[in-house]
């Protein structure tokens, strides 16, 4: 594991309107690392996520990846990036929603391709064979033809989780990938998950799922408030429980509704 990050996020703030969401959030995460975000609704955790990948622009701070500033041409902020050059940039950070996002239209190779020949502009027989490795990857080989209202959500998720590390990003961002899934499907999706954080990918995943968070995870990080209340590993982070109500707190729900 490299010690210089990968993802730099510094004095990260976002408002909308009058609500501030992110309070100068301080962020590094180092390539391979897998880093998870948990904490309460509304704690500012999908916004961080979004900011990273530039779906949200952020009113200040500064947020890196391999050295490069996401959003703007430099850190004054006073001009962004093209939509060419932030296209490829985005094509960095590999994102996966809550809501699948599939083309209902295209079949799931094709699906995944897309991305492929579209940004990566991959010929047709190249974009296809890494389409298709992926989708074996994830399990679904035998589903390259279907549609998504062919495939089950959990299926739909996978099919989402292929179409992001086909595009071979440096970080791949997960935001509560499995919050739409019935509970008999969650665990297809993470089992994937789990083998990509074996295989050295990167991640930085935002999660309700705790006990996912404590296996798969270098890092746990508690955002509450817009700010990162706690952070360390599994273990540091179960440490801090006595001394961080607002920890103490948000744990408790987790394990009073596992009783």
């Amino acid at each position: 594991m490299s010690a210089t990050p990968l993802l730099q996020i510094a004095g990260l703030t976002k408002s909308f309107g009058t609500n501030q969401v992110l309070k100068a959030v301080d962020l590094d995460v180092v390539a391979g690392e897998v880093v998870t975000v948990i904490g309460p609704s509304g704690g500012g955790k999908t916004t961080l996520l979004r900011c990273v990948n530039f779906l949200e622009a952020y009113d200040g701070g500064s947020i890196k990846i391999d050295g490069r500033e996401v959003g703007y041409v430099d850190n004054a902020r006073g001009r962004k990036r093209g939509e060419v050059d932030l296209a490829a940039m985005r094509a960095e950070t590999g994102m996966v929603f809550q809501s699948f996002n599939l083309f209902p239209h295209l079949n799931a190779v094709e699906n995944v391709m897309l991305g492929l020949r579209r940004v990566r502009k991959k010929p047709v027989k190249e974009a296809r064979e890494l389409a298709e490795h992926w989708l074996d990857r994830v399990g679904l080989a035998h589903k390259a033809n279907s549609l998504p209202s062919e495939l089950s959500g959990g299926q739909q998720q996978r099919v989402g989780i292929a179409r992001a590390v086909a595009m071979d990003p440096k970080i791949l961002l997960l935001d509560e990938i499995t919050s739409a899934l019935d509970p008999e499907l969650v665990s297809e999706v993470l089992d994937v998950v789990s083998q990509l954080a074996t295989d050295g990918m990167t991640m930085l995943i935002v999660t309700h799922e705790i006990g996912f968070a404590r296996d798969a995870s270098d890092r746990i990080v508690f955002m509450t408030d817009g700010t990162i209340s706690a952070q360390g590993s599994p273990d540091a982070l179960m440490a801090q429980v006595s001394t961080n109500e607002r920890l103490r707190n948000f744990l408790s729900r987790f394990s009073a509704t596992a009783h």
